[in-house]
């Protein structure tokens, strides 16, 4: 589990998993979500694929998605104003 990197596509799929256990699929990650939270400083880039497009870890894919979340959650009309 811990060697193994996600690219933004995989990445967005696994987060939107997450998101969505919690919202009732109300929640969804999309890939520029991912590059807004590397911009952002939410998830770091922890390698490069063969074609130099970032990848990224799971604990810090869910960390970023954890950080992301209630903010996320506002925006499609779930948890507190």
């Amino acid at each position: 589990m811990g060697d193994r990197l996600y690219n933004g596509a995989e990445a967005a799929a696994l987060a939107t998993q997450w998101r969505r256990l919690l919202t009732a699929n109300a929640a969804r990650v999309t890939r520029p979500a991912i590059c807004n939270w590397v911009n952002r400083g939410h998830l770091r880039v922890a390698g490069l694929d063969e074609h130099d497009r970032p990848l990224y870890a799971l604990a810090d894919i869910a960390a970023a998605e954890k950080a992301t979340r209630p903010r996320a959650l506002r925006l499609v009309g779930i948890g507190a104003p």
